[in-house]
This record gives C-alpha cells, structure tokens and sequence, in this order.
C-alpha cells in the first residue's frame, strides 16, 4: 500500500511562509494525483490543492489561492506545497493524499486512496 509522509509542519509567525513536502516510500508518485488538505480542531477537513500526475494541471480553494503554490518533482518522489502570507487561521494539521489516475487530472475531494499521517502548522506570534 502507498505510504505517504509529510513533512515540514512548523511555528511561524503571522505573514511568514513555509514549505510542505510529501513524499512516498516503496512506490513512485508519478502516476498519482496528489491532493493537499488541513484540518482545524473541530472543523472539518478542508481541500486546498490538488495536482496532476504530470503537474500540468492544478486546482486550488479560493481561500489559498494567490498564497499557497502546489508543484510536484516527480523524479524526487516528492509533492510541495509552498505556502506564503500565512495567517493565523491557516493553523491546522496539513496532510496529503493520493489517488492513482489514468487522465492527468485531479480534484479536490474525498476520493483520495493513501492519506499520510499529517504535518501541524501553528500561525501564531
């Protein structure tokens, strides 16, 4: 079964930026649209980005986009999601997940296969 890991989960001051990675073990990326979500205590998880296997094509929520930029490196097996400007709401628990595709496409859903266990982002001055 695909394993995702996330990583790069901090502290970090209102404004301040931060730079999410995804990656896997035992199996390759490139065939997996590769989606990114959070979740705050006591709401539920919410979509932010999502990428395509070939990194052609991107999705983002309204409430990150112009902030946060997904892109993938598939020869690193890895899946980033660079996040700017950020506010203290953006705190929460960040995961990534993977769904296996035959189009280059992706969505931002609950139809994602492999979730990986999640990355804390604490906004907060």
């Amino acid at each position: 079964q695909l394993q995702l890991v996330e990583s790069g989960g901090d502290l970090v001051q209102p404004g301040g930026s931060l730079k999410l990675s995804c990656s896997a073990s035992r199996f390759s990326l490139d065939a997996y649209a590769i989606g990114w979500f959070r979740q705050a205590p006591g709401k539920e998880r919410e979509g932010l980005s999502c990428i395509s296997k070939s990194g052609r094509s991107t999705r983002y929520v309204d409430s990150v986009k112009g902030r946060f930029t997904i892109s993938r490196d598939n020869a690193k097996n890895t899946v980033y999601l660079q996040m700017s400007s950020l506010k203290p709401e953006d705190t929460a628990r960040y995961f990534c997940a993977a769904r296996f595709r035959f189009q280059d496409m992706c969505a931002m859903d609950s139809s994602y296969d492999s979730w990986g266990q999640g990355t804390q982002v604490t906004v907060s001055s």
